[in-house]
């Protein structure tokens, strides 16, 4: 009988020492289970808790760099373009001579036929120099509504208006300006520098003004002609 209450002893005494080893091994991950521990067996320690972390700044991805494609040099965005050179004006040898100032031309609308080229010459002066100017050669120009004006300097103007005027045959026209719009209406501004493109101006112009140097045609008329004396300002 002793022998057996010993042995119902020791198993009992193991399942004491036994049973909270399992349950503290099963209950560790969990902070609350810490106060009811047994001491000198095991005693878990409470998970800690991670520190808040502050988000990181957002930056801006990098694409990777193609080692081919050379790099791009920064635009100052206060440098300007520089202006394009003003073309060779050769002189212009069948070119009559001219006042030293144009004349102020406008009209309704003007249309060619025959556009042979637009290019930028030097035609003489009267009183001894030369002028750029912007020479169109075409068949004939017919011009309507319109209306010159030409004012020497100091001196009473002389004021010629017309419903129509025609250019024909062999038609040369000097211009130090033209200042337009197209048939389709896109403003339009052409001076000395650089001659346009025929494609600009051979549909015609509208609302034109230009310094009318001078021009010469086998046949020039006037339709409904008016002409009047302009006192000097």
């Amino acid at each position: 009988m002793i022998r057996r209450r010993i042995g119902i002893s020791s198993v009992i005494v193991a399942m004491v020492i036994a049973t909270p080893l399992t349950l503290g091994a099963a209950s560790a991950p969990e902070a609350r289970d810490a106060g009811v521990c047994i001491p000198l067996i095991y005693c878990p320690q409470p998970t800690p808790t991670p520190a808040p972390t502050t988000p990181s700044t957002p930056t801006t991805p990098v694409l990777p760099i193609d080692p081919a494609v050379p790099p791009v040099a920064p635009v100052d965005p206060q440098t300007t373009p520089a202006p394009a050179e003003p073309v060779d004006a050769p002189v212009d040898a069948g070119a009559p001579v001219f006042t030293g100032t144009p004349a102020s031309m406008g009209s309704e609308s003007l249309s060619f036929t025959g556009l042979k080229g637009i290019s930028i010459v030097s035609v003489p002066t009267a009183d001894g120099g030369s002028i750029r100017a912007l020479k169109i050669s075409a068949d004939s120009i017919t011009i309507k509504g319109f209306s010159l004006t030409v004012r020497p300097p100091g001196g009473p103007g002389l004021v010629t208006t017309a419903d129509t005027m025609s250019l024909q045959g062999n038609v040369t026209v000097y211009i130090g300006s033209i200042t337009a719009s197209s048939m389709g209406g896109a403003p339009l501004t052409i001076g000395t520098d650089t001659p346009p493109p025929l494609t600009d101006v051979e549909p015609g112009l509208l609302n034109v003004s230009m310094g009318l140097v001078g021009s010469i045609a086998d046949l020039i008329s006037y339709s409904n002609t008016d002409q009047q004396i302009v006192e000097a300002k």
